[in-house]
């Protein structure tokens, strides 16, 4: 399948989603789920997987070959805790973010939508607060809703390792941030590790909500934002073109820190004026990226004066 979101323009706000299924069974019927397009690698048939006895996690099908690559699958229903029909004709997803390559097994794919960010609704704020939420949005179509699944949240639960790393040195002086990211585990992550590196943090669960914080005249100016790109309401690409062109904002240092953050798709952060991007999870990499940028543009408000 090809990567159609690169022919969408950063900046508009813009997502392609792929629809896909699992079919609970006749009383409850097909649960709809979505991804962005930017995520997925290809779509295939199912080779018939059956769970592995001894399995690291339930969920965990196996691996199969896939051009020079061992795929691992995960089974997303027995993730989810929902019951899957099984069929002759299931797909996988293969995905590729984290710089991991990962398949999905579900029942099957419906379509592929072109919205907005600003129609995707947030979860509620009940919903999205419990530790095993991995709905980060909601997109409705007519009559139904797709359910805009967190992966990234998947992977980091089933390996500790992505997220380990060295704690980030602490800066010389408290520095500010605000971190814009709709995912509840990732958010507390990067509070943690840059609040280690003597960061004074603020939170916002996406662009808008960060927009408001950064034009509220009683708030203090963050150093730095830091931003997740796909979020409800208003995506990272948009957040970080919208503080570029605003001439009271522009100087302020915008790093975009997303599975998205890849060589294929890095133009995109860069079309909207974005300092600096970084892969997930990469957290030691992103404090000293942080503070190198804040030296920068000290250093040049210094030699304007």
């Amino acid at each position: 399948m090809p990567q159609a979101d690169i022919l969408l323009e950063a900046g508009t706000n813009e997502l392609e989603v792929i629809e896909f299924f699992i079919d609970e069974g006749p009383e409850r019927g097909h649960c709809a789920f979505g991804i962005n397009v930017a995520k997925v690698l290809e779509v295939i048939e199912s080779p018939g997987l059956t769970p592995l006895a001894g399995a690291p996690h339930p969920c965990f099908m196996g691996a199969i070959p896939l051009r020079g690559l061992v795929l691992p699958v995960l089974d997303l229903a027995v993730w989810l805790d929902i019951p899957r029909v099984p069929h002759k004709n299931e797909i996988i997803l293969v995905t590729r973010f984290n710089d991991r390559t990962t398949g999905f097994l579900a029942t099957g794919v419906t379509l592929i939508h072109r919205v907005l960010w600003r129609d995707v609704e947030p979860p509620h704020p009940a919903l999205a607060n419990l530790a095993g939420n991995c709905i980060t949005g909601l997109v409705r179509l007519e009559d139904r809703f797709i359910q805009l699944l967190d992966l990234e949240k998947i992977l980091l639960e089933l390996d500790a390792d992505l997220a380990a790393g060295p704690m980030p040195a602490p800066s010389a002086s408290r520095l500010r941030a605000l971190i814009v990211e709709d995912s509840g585990i990732m958010r507390q992550m990067i509070h943690d590790r840059l609040e280690e590196a003597n960061f004074e943090v603020t939170l916002a669960r996406n662009g808008q909500q960060a927009l408001d914080i950064l034009r509220d005249p009683g708030r203090t100016p963050p150093d730095i934002v830091i931003s997740d790109i796909e979020m409800p309401l208003m995506d990272g690409y948009t957040l970080t073109k919208t503080i570029k062109d605003d001439p009271r904002l522009a100087a302020t240092p915008v790093v975009l820190f997303s599975s998205l953050v890849t060589d294929e798709l890095r133009h995109r952060g860069a079309e909207v004026g974005a300092d600096g991007q970084i892969t997930k999870p990469q957290f030691a990499n992103l404090a000293d990226l942080a503070r190198s940028l804040i030296a920068s543009r000290t250093r040049r408000g210094g030699e304007a004066a």
